[in-house]
């Protein structure tokens, strides 16, 4: 045997071999349109967030070297680049406390202690936050949008808000606690 198309003869070997040519040309096709597709949907979410983040100007204000210098390095991961700390790994979790939570890039007053409660997820949770000092945007990060929480005068990450909260309001606000700091009451 010389090669697989041995036993063919005439037609039946070029109708085999038209196959086989045909084959390489439809799924290269169509491996470019998912990539081309794929690169488009990719710009066109990168070309909104930067319109979107010029659009915005905080009170606070920094370049990335500063808030690096300024910052730890999960504060930094958390806050600037919207990540997400692992579960029941806060300081501030289990915080009971009275006092007032702070944005821990600038300060910001974010929630009063009488708002938290233990929503069990692993995150400092809280039912309403401080009107006005949080800012709301959307996220797909997830395959699925969300309420993306960020601190209003510097825009920095904080967590996302759910609708599965207690009373009065409904609302849990889900919490990285490394972007928090805590000032307890008697020292406001």
């Amino acid at each position: 045997m010389v090669g697989p198309y041995i036993c063919l003869k005439g037609k039946q070997k070029k109708s085999v071999l038209l196959k086989k040519k045909l084959k390489a040309p439809i799924f290269l096709s169509i491996i470019f349109l998912l990539t081309a597709c794929g690169e488009s949907s990719r710009k066109l979410v990168e070309d909104t967030a930067k319109n979107t983040e010029k659009e915005i100007t905080y009170a606070v204000t920094k370049t990335d070297a500063e808030w690096r210098a300024q910052l730890t390095d999960m504060e930094y991961y958390v806050l600037r680049k919207a990540a997400t700390e692992n579960s029941f790994t806060s300081e501030l979790l289990n915080n009971k406390e009275e006092g007032t939570y702070v944005c821990a890039g600038c300060a910001t007053p974010l929630f009063k202690s009488e708002t938290k409660f233990d929503s069990g997820t692993g995150w400092p949770s809280f039912y309403q936050e401080i009107a006005g000092n949080v800012a709301y945007d959307v996220d797909y990060k997830i395959g699925y949008p969300r309420t993306e929480e960020h601190c209003a005068t510097c825009g920095g990450h904080l967590g996302h808000v759910f609708n599965d909260g207690p009373q009065p309001t409904g609302k849990r606000h889900c919490i990285n606690g490394v972007a928090l700091n805590f000032i307890p009451k008697d020292q406001q």
